[in-house]
């Protein structure tokens, strides 16, 4: 079944571009919408914890320029849980294939990308596969790897990672109740609200696999191969990515790369602090 498209006309008489078809099983077990007008496209696509939801304090400042393109990861506890194949996405391959399936399926030749945390790696490897599919692609909170290793800082030893994982197991509830509001990081009690409803949303036993997904993740061969021009927005104190991890990026990543840090804090600014980041986003996105 198609499902129509929103489009916020500020002007009907003026030429408008052709809709988007929408008419795929894809489309509609991953709650794909289009909304917004104008020739550009933008892809806002989450990360772990949350669903799209997370970007509606955003999307007002770029859906009169732009047809925005939101989707929910297979993981999210807004999609039917029978769609999580264990099998099947025990790497973030199956995440790309997903995100590329979409833009197929929508008919998209090129567009801009921003992807929050897990998914801006999933847009980093989906860029290698197809670069032509991105004019550019703007990574918020983005780690190639989360446990520290010879050299390198991700933030994360594997001991208390482990301990992370004991704790989702042993009582899920709890483990929200605590992670919520240190990710967050700011002081800010609706962003913890909203974020304790999404996580509670997922399915405890997807969430726990999900999060060794990303933590077993090391993506830092693969930084070389983007060529792909790239923002890196990381908040000026990320408990879960240090900020030498915005600079290891800026110096790996293949295409031509900048950095913004933004003066507040937490892992999560859409929900937090989203004027400043909708105005970040505004100087970052092509022209």
């Amino acid at each position: 079944m198609s499902k129509p498209v929103k489009n916020n006309q500020t002007n009907p008489t003026q030429p408008q571009p052709p809709p988007i078809k929408m008419a795929n099983t894809l489309l509609e077990a991953l709650n794909v919408r289009v909304v917004g007008s104008g020739d550009r496209i933008l892809v806002l696509a989450h990360g772990f914890g949350t669903d799209q939801s997370v970007w509606q304090r955003i999307l007002p400042f770029f859906t009169p320029n732009y047809r925005v393109i939101l989707y929910d990861l297979v993981c999210a506890g807004s999609v039917n849980p029978d769609y999580f194949d264990s099998t099947r996405y025990d790497t973030l391959d199956a995440f790309v294939d997903d995100l590329l399936n979409i833009l197929k399926a929508l008919g998209v030749h090129r567009c801009a990308y921003v992807g929050h945390s897990v998914s801006a790696m999933i847009g980093i490897l989906a860029s290698i596969r197809c670069p032509q599919l991105f004019s550019k692609l703007i990574l918020i909170g983005a780690s190639p790897r989360f446990l520290n290793d010879e050299n390198y800082h991700g933030g994360f030893e594997l001991g208390e990672i482990e301990e992370v994982f004991s704790a989702m197991e042993a009582n899920y509830e709890a483990w929200v109740n605590g992670f919520a509001p240190v990710l967050v990081g700011a002081d800010v009690p609706t962003a913890v609200r909203e974020f304790s409803r999404t996580l509670f949303n997922m399915r405890p036993d997807i969430s726990l696999f999900v999060s060794r997904t990303i933590f077993n993740s090391d993506l830092r061969g693969e930084l070389g191969k983007v060529r792909v021009p790239c923002c890196v927005i990381q908040t000026a104190k990320d408990v879960s990515v240090p900020a030498s991890v915005a600079e290891y990026l800026k110096t790996r990543l293949g295409g031509r790369t900048t950095v913004e840090i933004l003066r507040t804090e937490g892992h999560l600014p859409h929900l937090t602090a989203p004027v400043l980041l909708a105005q970040v986003l505004r100087r970052a996105l092509p022209r």
